[in-house]
């Protein structure tokens, strides 16, 4: 039978905003977990003070990250975008759990063997992310661009979240001993889990029999796209291919001609999170000085950073402060570059108030540029192309934050005992 939405506009249909606030709550679960990890990095530098975590796990992370997406892009057009992101969500949930188990079985106590284990848990997290990111905005892409916008802007709430969270654990626990660090850590990777699971029932069961999502994969199907059968046929939509004969009308461009016609806006999105990454967590745990703030001053800066970019990933909802032109956002970008000096007089010469300022705009300009970027890129392509679009951004985005983590480094370089 065929679907009562079919031939309607998607303005008319239901659920759209059920489905904005079902993405916010995707974009939380692709990034809560880690989030989590970087939030209580606090702690795991007191249970492994010689081993770096805040740059050494994002190394561990990324690498595995932007791998695996280059090859789930590579193939994108012919795996099932549903088990994929279910695999995912699945995954996230596992391994967070894990988190608690390993810390429960070494009693909170460090050395090299439960270093290990972390960073293996870390490696899965890496995967984790890059079959979520990729598929759910590759996904989302092909639909309407406030979707994309709510799951970038989950994104930035699982920041601000935890950095919320983190604050109120720390003055809530005595967090001069391990004991009230690891409670507060236990307590975040909990909510963490929870997260998880919620984003693996929503998806499977809410997302797809809204109106609205439907509407949009029937399309993708009828241009020729086969990754959202799946996800039709879940909601009792079955066989597409007859919309998929007319092999003219669904031509599609090759992912070389794809990122060709959109390569400024692949490099722009990878310099976004080159400069972001090479600043942020690293820079601001073992760069920034003792300050008045004390052992608090790391969690305040992470914290505004968060909010910022939480900020700036709902600018774009403001018509005119959405940039959609081109070389705008190249300068942008570059412009941003500017900030790497900025820091580093800074952290040698400025006070605290300095240093918060300069965080919020990092994160503001992190927010906003990366919205516009990935909402305005997919414009005017078809459901295939946009879903392969979608993906190979996503290789920029996660090579950024790797070329970023590894930029990190180089704020040691003079530092005394750095190594």
């Amino acid at each position: 039978m065929a679907d009562r939405y079919e031939n309607q506009p998607p303005e008319k249909l239901q659920g759209k905003f059920q489905a904005r606030v079902v993405c916010c709550i995707l974009g939380i679960g692709a990034l809560v977990s880690w989030n989590s990890m970087l939030t209580i990095a606090d702690y795991y530098y007191q249970v492994f003070p010689d081993y770096h975590p805040s740059r050494v796990l994002p190394l561990v992370y990324q690498p595995l990250a932007l791998g695996t997406i280059i090859i789930l892009s590579y193939h994108e057009s012919k795996i099932n975008t549903r088990k994929r992101n279910l695999i995912g969500y699945t995954l996230f949930t596992v391994s967070t759990f894990l988190l608690i188990v390993l810390d429960l079985a070494t009693k909170g106590r460090g050395g090299v063997g439960p270093y290990i284990g972390l960073c293996a848990v870390v490696a899965s997290f890496g995967f984790a992310d890059a079959i979520v990111q990729g598929g759910m905005i590759g996904d989302l892409s092909l639909m309407c661009p406030e979707f994309i916008q709510s799951f970038m802007g989950g994104l930035a709430v699982a920041g601000a979240l935890t950095s919320g969270l983190r604050l109120i654990t720390k003055a809530a626990f005595n967090n001069k001993s391990n004991d009230g660090l690891r409670k507060g850590a236990m307590i975040f990777l909990a909510i963490s889990t929870f997260i998880e699971f919620l984003c693996v029932m929503l998806y499977a069961y809410v997302f797809p029999k809204l109106p609205i999502v439907k509407y949009y994969r029937r399309k993708a199907a009828s241009e020729g796209s086969k990754t959202v059968s799946a996800d039709l046929a879940a909601v009792g939509i079955q066989n597409h291919s007859d919309l998929a004969d007319d092999g003219s009308k669904n031509q599609r461009l090759s992912n070389k001609e794809l990122l060709l016609q959109n390569i400024d806006y692949a490099v722009n999105l990878a310099l976004i999170y080159v400069l972001t990454l090479s600043i942020f967590p690293g820079f601001l745990y073992e760069n920034t000085g003792k300050h008045g703030l004390g052992d608090w001053y790391a969690l305040v800066l992470i914290t505004m950073y968060n909010c910022w970019d939480l900020v700036g990933r709902y600018t774009p909802l403001v018509t005119w402060l959405k940039i959609e032109n081109r070389k705008v956002i190249t300068f942008a970008v570059l412009s941003r570059f500017l900030l790497v000096p900025a820091f580093y007089f800074t952290a040698k010469y400025g006070d605290q108030g300095w240093m918060i300022m300069l965080i919020s705009v990092l994160g503001l300009t992190n927010g906003h540029l990366t919205v516009c970027i990935l909402t305005t890129a997919p414009k005017g392509y078809k459901g295939p192309e946009q879903n392969a679009l979608g993906n190979l951004l996503v290789i920029f985005l996660l090579g950024g934050i790797f070329a970023g983590v590894a930029l990190d480094w180089l704020w040691l370089i003079g530092k005394k005992n750095a190594f």
